[in-house]
């Protein structure tokens, strides 16, 4: 839909490019309002070529286009996959988060969603994030702030990261093939047991409706890319940690061992594949004897 005002912000953007401020720093950007508090109607433009990073924006006037690319420019076929997930401080307040494309803004994030902790992802063809700054007579006090993440739609072996689509389905199982290609492309793989499940303090860190965060603990971890498991845990020498998982695991009964893969995102992980472990090995050992299995991992 076109939104009242865009024609008038996409000419003043025009008028002032002259004097647009670019971030120097390629994956998060820090700026002030106040650095143009005299000229209310500025807009300016943000470039941002990293797969993460962050924006901070102080005393919000005016308004920012925040164009997100990623570091490496994938082929075509990857462009058309690649989508955006942005997630707001719970402090962040003082402007209106938009998705623009050729004049047109559709509202991403409002200022109740942002006190929330909202996640929302938007494919990277529907265009620049449009930051407008909420008319008041008082901007002290007042942040923008977010996280954001360029992440593929879908990666071979791990299933859809729930907040990108609302059409996932949770619990589905993984097929063989992604099953094998889990354990070598997911952010973390183990074999373990869900301990409980646990009921979240932050509205920053809530699970989506189809999900719940559970305490599981890992007797064997295969590969982490981050410290989401800590050895030790709850019962000494076992690896443990809260993952989000889909609501018909969490029911599941606590006894079972599972090999238990996923992605981790803005510092929380999430469950992908997660067969009952013994049906992994027997899958894997197959797999092995007729050399298709994807890479080499100590089952013992």
């Amino acid at each position: 839909m076109r939104w009242p005002g865009a024609a008038t912000w996409i000419a003043a953007l025009v008028l002032c490019g002259a004097a647009a401020q670019y971030s120097s720093d390629q994956c998060s950007w820090h700026g002030s309002g106040l650095s143009h508090e005299a000229h209310r109607r500025d807009v300016e433009q943000i470039y941002l070529r990293c797969s993460q990073g962050s924006l901070k924006w102080l005393y919000p006037t005016g308004a920012i286009i925040v164009n997100l690319r990623p570091n490496t420019e994938p082929p075509s076929a990857g462009r058309a996959g690649l989508h955006a997930c942005i997630k707001p401080r719970p402090d962040s307040k003082g402007a209106q988060v938009y998705l623009e494309q050729a004049g047109d803004l559709r509202l991403l994030l409002g200022e109740r969603d942002q006190a929330r902790g909202a996640v929302r992802c938007f494919s990277l063809a529907e265009g620049a994030l449009f930051v407008e700054a909420v008319a008041q007579t008082d901007i002290s006090r007042r942040i923008t702030a977010f996280q954001y993440e360029l992440v593929p739609s879908h990666r071979p072996g791990a299933h859809t990261y729930p907040y990108l689509l609302s059409d996932t389905a949770p619990g589905k199982p993984c097929s063989d093939d992604e099953v094998l290609m889990a354990v070598c492309s997911s952010d973390f793989a183990g074999s373990g047991t869900i301990q409980e499940v646990v009921q979240s303090s932050s509205p920053s860190s809530s699970s989506p409706s189809d999900h719940s965060s559970a305490v599981v603990t890992l007797s064997r971890l295969f590969r982490q890319k981050s410290g989401v498991f800590v050895w030790g845990g709850v019962r000494g020498r076992l690896w443990s940690g809260r993952v989000h998982v889909p609501l018909p695991l969490a029911a599941s009964p606590r006894d079972d061992e599972y090999l238990l893969t996923g992605s981790v995102h803005f510092g929380e992980a999430w469950l992908g594949c997660a067969p009952r472990y013994k049906d992994f090995l027997q899958l894997y050992r197959a797999a092995q004897e007729a050399g298709t299995n994807p890479c080499e991992m100590d089952t013992a």
